[in-house]
């Protein structure tokens, strides 16, 4: 996999990054957390207008039919706006399992859909009990007539939840896990969404006889394969909010004076900044591992690149995201400086699409495989 910008790339990253400096900044993005609950239709609308959410999707249903080395690219820009946008579950997750493993109708109404942003998706596939573990899934479907189903269970921490208009709903058909198609207003359905400390969101749901529409009765597979192509997307937005948080505390290191003398010229904060820039190489590095893991026709191969890339890069967010902090002294344990939203979410990328725990125990397995 080459990983050099083609020019198309560059032009992409280049418009991306103006869009983001321009429409995304500080102000503007604590703004919208606190009136839109983090959703902007006006930032959605453009997001779609510049190919964002249809990246992945193939031309043949409106998209671009870009590959994992475009989403790293797009990602990385978009990570260092700390965009809040459910750019990653709708267009990488939900258009990765639909193109996948849905039929050849639900893919010609809903991945058009996602690719003009007239529709937002999100995987719902945790529930209290299972930690991060997809098998887990105590919701149950039953079905009740020739292509309908009934969903009955609920469902936690679903990423983006409460703004979404479709869920991809995992839930248990004869035994075996499936996943199912939920609208957002479906009778019986009800979604309690909250702020999560990453100034995000995410929603509770409760199936009460939900309908829903069958995608795969290989739901264990279907789910995997779009929290992959999820968590090589965070990798590399982490990698551009990792990058983005380095140039701001350089930019408050040379500024700020300490006896007379920047604090940048400092030897001993030289040698922590350093370290930061180590930590920044080594995600970007995994961002393209896990990337190129996505193209691998062996699963565990696939599975063994995504996770080492998952554990290495929530390592680094959390050390640049704790060494920011502490270089900008008190400043940084603020809430008028915009470091501390970095912080907080770098310190996400650990828990969200599964833990270090989780993907270290998925790598050895990997490895044995």
């Amino acid at each position: 996999m080459d990983f050099t910008y083609s020019e198309e790339q560059r032009m992409l990253a280049d418009s991306l990054r103006r869009f983001v400096e321009s429409e995304y900044t500080f102000e503007k993005r604590r703004k919208n957390a606190r009136e839109q609950g983090s959703f902007d239709r006006s930032i959605w609308s453009s997001l779609a207008e510049m190919g964002v959410l249809g990246l992945g999707v193939s031309a043949e249903h409106g998209g671009f039919s870009h590959g994992p080395a475009s989403q790293v690219v797009v990602q990385r820009e978009l990570g260092r706006a700390l965009l809040q946008e459910p750019v990653i579950p709708s267009g990488v997750i939900a258009a990765t399992i639909l193109a996948q493993h849905a039929t050849t109708a639900q893919q010609a109404e809903w991945l058009p859909a996602i690719a003009s942003g007239d529709k937002i998706f999100t995987l719902a596939y945790l529930e209290p009990d299972s930690r991060y573990s997809p098998e887990a899934a105590r919701t149950v479907a039953r079905k009740c007539g020739a292509d309908r189903y009934a969903l009955n269970g609920r469902k936690s921490v679903v990423w983006h939840g409460a703004v979404v208009d479709m869920f991809l709903v995992s839930a248990r058909l004869d035994g075996e896990l499936a996943l199912f198609l939920v609208g957002g207003d479906a009778p019986g359905l009800t979604v309690k969404g909250y702020p999560t400390i990453d100034r995000l969101s995410a929603a509770d749901l409760e199936l009460i006889d939900v309908p829903a529409t069958l995608v795969t009765t290989n739901g264990i597979e279907a789910v995997e394969i779009g929290l992959d192509h999820g968590i090589a997307a965070q990798c590399a937005a982490a990698a551009g909010a990792i990058e983005r948080l380095i140039e701001i505390t350089v930019e408050y290191l040379s500024a700020r004076k300490q006896f007379g003398k920047p604090l940048a010229s400092f030897q001993t904060l030289q040698h922590r900044v350093a370290d930061m820039l180590l930590q920044q190489e080594l995600a970007l590095s995994m961002a393209y591992v896990a990337a190129q893991g996505l193209d691998a026709s062996d699963v565990a191969e696939r599975r063994r690149k995504v996770s080492a890339a998952k554990v290495v890069t929530a390592k680094a967010a959390r050390f640049v995201g704790q060494q920011a902090v502490q270089l900008h002294g008190g400043m940084g344990m603020t809430d008028e400086v915009e470091v501390g939203d970095y912080f907080k979410a770098l310190t996400m990328v650990d828990v969200l699409l599964g833990d270090t725990d989780l993907h270290l125990e998925r790598y050895g397995e990997a490895m044995v495989a």
